[in-house]
């Protein structure tokens, strides 16, 4: 962690942090746009806003309202909540590769989901809901109990391990149920790929509530997340109370995932590349870190479903396709470039 700024460069660095700040909300507002704008169907900007302001009519208006609009909400919600989780496990586990899917959250919601396809009859995006976001939760406590046995409690060491073990688990547990039911299959198939196609209001309603909680969550262990970046000793001793940051934040962003996971299927890379790029900006002080992640998240996840409507139009790749393509080679050039900062 650097230095803290003398009393002449801090002013200097605020306005530069809040100036990002500005960007991102500026490159979501044009990606809420571009959302709303682009499809099967192209409409100009003054159709988007003439249906979102002055109510409009005919089958723009439709489009936009019906279709596109719960599409694109959905979309901001689920990208600023992998990409908060994403900050916030790599804060408590002071691991750069630490994201939903590699600490087991993501695969936990997977295998609820296949359960729920499988043996209870669920075969509803809001069905999923809950019994992804029970998964999720489910995978949290596992994943915490193994690696807070021992000597030294829940390290970041072992975390990161158990994550991967109940990880590895939960996809043979997943993988068991679907070379059994092959019907299960075919409808898993399309939801584990991750896509905003097909989300309506109705997820929307289901999903903000969690998302609101979460984000309450992670915001008050901001504080708690510098103090463990200086190491748990150090965090200690500036009055930090490190089980109770790690699992108000572990539940934060447990939270968060079981919610954007539920709405849109695992997409990938959106926890894991944005933290860094929001670090890149603003530094390791979380109180700036999560607000920039917030926005960064829905902009690099709204730019990708466009993509995927217009690439192989009138086809569809899904969203979680694009994150994973626009991301990987981003997140290459900047390791290349500069040191990650865990």
């Amino acid at each position: 962690m650097s230095a803290a700024p003398t009393s002449s460069a801090a002013p200097h660095l605020a306005a530069r942090r809040a100036g990002w700040l500005v960007l991102a909300a500026v490159a979501l507002l044009l990606a809420v746009l571009l959302s709303l704008a682009v499809g099967s169907r192209h409409l100009t900007p003054a159709e988007v806003l003439d249906a979102l302001l002055h109510g409009g009519d005919g089958r723009a208006a439709e489009v936009v309202r019906s279709m596109r609009l719960p599409r694109t909400l959905v979309g901001v919600m689920v990208g600023a909540a992998l990409a908060l989780a994403g900050t916030v496990l790599q804060g408590l586990t002071r691991n750069p590769i630490a994201d939903p899917g590699v600490l087991g959250l993501s695969q936990g919601a997977s295998a609820a989901v296949v359960l729920a396809i499988a043996y209870a009859s669920v075969h509803t995006l809001v069905g999923y809901v809950w019994f992804a976001f029970a998964g999720a939760g489910v995978a949290a406590v596992l994943v915490y109990a193994v690696a807070a046995r021992g000597r030294g409690g829940a390290t970041p060491v072992k975390l990161a391990l158990a994550g991967a073990a109940i990880n590895a688990l939960l996809v043979s547990v997943t993988m068991a149920v679907l070379t059994t039911k092959a019907a299960a299959l075919d409808e898993f198939r399309f939801w584990q790929i991750g896509s905003l196609s097909g989300r309506d209001a109705e997820v929307a309603a289901q999903i903000w509530p969690f998302l609101l909680v979460g984000v309450v969550l992670v915001a008050a262990a901001a504080r708690g997340l510098d103090a463990l970046a200086l190491g748990d000793d150090v965090a200690t001793g500036l009055g930090q109370h490190v089980a109770t940051v790690r699992i108000v934040g572990g539940l934060g962003a447990t939270v968060l995932t079981g919610a954007g996971v539920a709405a849109a299927g695992p997409i990938a890379f959106v926890g894991l590349a944005v933290p860094h790029l929001a670090r890149a900006l603003v530094g390791t002080d979380h109180r700036w870190l999560l607000p920039l992640a917030a926005l960064l998240g829905p902009v690099l996840l709204l730019v990708a479903d466009v993509l995927g409507r217009i690439v192989f139009s009138p086809s569809e790749v899904p969203a979680g396709v694009l994150t994973s393509l626009i991301g990987v080679p981003f997140l290459v050039t900047l390791v290349r470039r500069k040191p990650v900062a865990a």
